[in-house]
């Protein structure tokens, strides 16, 4: 049996399957007997609540000093952990104790409401819903003193087969033990396909069929066909240990500059998102930082940091890229990344609200102490600093940062390609800004109208969907025109296959997370810019796109 999925990477493992534990079953809803008194109940979930918000404090903590893919989970625990104190929970969760229920019943339902509440908001709410959802689950836990849902332990390593992971036990997963994943649910960009590939886990998800997986199966798992295999032939086994060899061949080119087989230079550059993560980077061979994500300084933080303590951060970073190029991205905030004192409460649609450079326009003071101390750090160091902004639509947006950049002494001042919007004026674009940025996650959901958090539309979170690429080549014959450089710094940018098209469609630089360099590297390495162009125009008529099948929608028949 194979059973197919979207595959994160270009891995290969072998081993056998554990599946994740069942979730803990619904608590009876039968009322609490009369030797119980609410006050008790009451005080046993505010005790539980304290110990999983400790819990998840402690593992923010530890993924904030662990390696690079670990420290992209820092901020997601942080704000789980932060859910535990919402009020409006805690009050429904009293409600119910109110009118009889057991601790366990009233959390169930209070977790249930509001998880129900977010996904009907769609979008990125739905996803809180999500992590509402494992909250809930490790706050019964302690209630019924059973182990919270979470990563097996195993003598050996093994496959791990969940129908998603939350961003708890992503941030938890030990490499030495996790051969693979593969998961039912999530998409390319789910937090769990992110941080399986920072952390160079071989990983299948949104596979369907993964449900019918079960311990002991030996798999092999695929990432490059987005296959399993379940219980392989020896000569499955053969082959796919060949393959694995190829890959680990890739290894030898690190250090190599980026570039095709007759010579054309394309930089690999690295995705980071703190000071700490350009050791990583350097060590897979990054030519320097085409996405380095500022958030992490005022995430979790109940006011923006101030220009010195932005200063020092950012200077860490530049010196460890002395000549080369580091592309520092101005405060994404709005949509997933909500701030306090930044974004609105309560917005119906937040992907498509005030995020990005809308947001910062709106706390203007916010963005001038940011341009600051870019500008600071950028003068008492070396490296060579692009400063660019998100979620740009078009070129009056664009002039208005590049101006006020610049007004701050900043050099090279550039945008972020995500709205589809501004590839329909890439030429305006062009000829105000120094560089663009193609966010090719956010340009890929909002070209297909598809959350890129939702598992229902996955399939459409497909960034070799001929519009999608399009649009990039929109953006990338502007550049030509204009000698305006265009790099692509998403997720895209780490498919081998398709970092070939980008560079054929006139992308100039390619960024990513750094476990991800090897396979690109080799993969550009062994083909020409004429090849390369060639596939390009094969992919813009959709020769290489395969439309995910739909599971809601019954098959024609006849």
């Amino acid at each position: 049996m194979v059973i197919t999925g979207v595959g994160i990477g270009r891995g290969i493992a072998m081993g056998p399957v554990l599946r994740m534990p069942d979730p803990i079953r619904e608590p009876s809803s039968r009322p609490r007997s009369d030797d119980t008194d609410a006050a008790t109940e009451v005080s046993r979930v505010d005790a539980a609540l304290a110990r999983v918000r400790e819990d998840l404090e402690r593992r923010a903590d530890a993924a904030a000093h662990g390696d690079g893919g670990a420290r992209q989970a820092a901020s997601i625990l942080t704000a789980l952990a932060q859910m535990t104190d919402d009020p409006a929970l805690h009050d429904s969760i009293v409600a119910g104790i109110g009118r009889g229920l057991t601790a366990q019943r009233a959390v169930f339902e209070g977790f249930g409401g509001f998880e129900a509440k977010l996904s009907a908001l769609g979008g990125y709410m739905s996803e809180r819903s999500a992590d509402l959802h494992d909250i809930g689950q490790r706050v019964m836990a302690d209630l019924l003193h059973v182990q919270a849902p979470g990563i097996p332990h195993s003598e050996r390593p093994f496959v791990l087969v969940a129908t998603d992971l939350s961003p708890a036990d992503t941030a938890a997963l030990d490499p030495g033990s996790v051969l693979a994943i593969v998961t039912s649910q999530g998409g390319p960009t789910s937090h769990t396909a992110i941080l399986a590939r920072a952390r160079s886990i071989v990983a299948v998800v949104s596979a369907a069929r993964a449900a019918d997986l079960v311990n002991g199966d030996n798999v092999i798992v695929n990432a490059a066909s987005g296959t399993v295999s379940v219980n392989p032939s020896d000569e499955e086994v053969s082959v796919a240990r060949e393959a694995k060899a190829r890959a680990d061949r890739a290894k030898g080119l690190r250090g190599l500059p980026g570039g095709l087989a007759d010579g054309t230079a394309i930089p690999l550059l690295a995705n980071v998102a703190r000071p700490q993560d350009a050791g990583p980077a350097l060590e897979y061979g990054a030519e320097g930082v085409g996405l380095f994500r500022t958030e992490f300084l005022f995430i979790a933080n109940g006011e923006p940091p101030g220009v010195e303590e932005q200063t020092r951060e950012y200077t860490k970073l530049l010196e460890r890229f002395p000549g080369r190029k580091v592309v520092i991205r101005v405060l994404d905030a709005g949509a997933d990344k909500p701030l306090p004192f930044l974004t609105p409460e309560n917005e119906p649609n937040p992907a498509l609200g005030l995020r990005g450079l809308r947001s910062l326009k709106a706390h203007r003071q916010v963005l001038d102490d940011q341009l600051e101390a870019l500008s600071r750090a950028d003068r008492q160091t070396r490296a060579d600093l692009w400063v660019m902004a998100p979620m740009v639509a078009d070129q009056y947006e664009a002039a208005y940062f590049v101006t006020l950049a610049k007004s701050k002494g900043l050099r090279k001042v550039g945008v972020m390609a995500e709205v589809p919007s501004i590839a329909f004026m890439a030429d305006e674009v062009a000829a105000v800004a120094d560089f663009v940025s193609i966010g090719t996650n956010d340009l890929t959901q909002y070209t297909m109208a598809a959350d890129r958090t939702l598992g229902s539309v996955s399939g459409y979170q497909n960034a070799w969907h001929p519009a999608v690429l399009r649009a990039i080549k929109l953006i990338a014959d502007a550049g030509v025109r204009h000698g305006m450089p265009v790099g692509v710094c998403g997720e895209a940018a780490a498919d081998p296959d398709l970092a070939v098209v980008l560079v054929g469609l006139g992308v100039n630089s390619l960024s990513m997370s750094p476990a991800a360099l090897d396979d690109v590297r080799a993969e550009l390495a062994g083909c020409t810019l004429e090849q390369a162009r060639s596939r390009a125009t094969r992919a813009l008529r959709g020769d290489f796109y395969h439309p995910s099948a739909d599971p809601h929608v019954e098959p024609l028949r006849g």
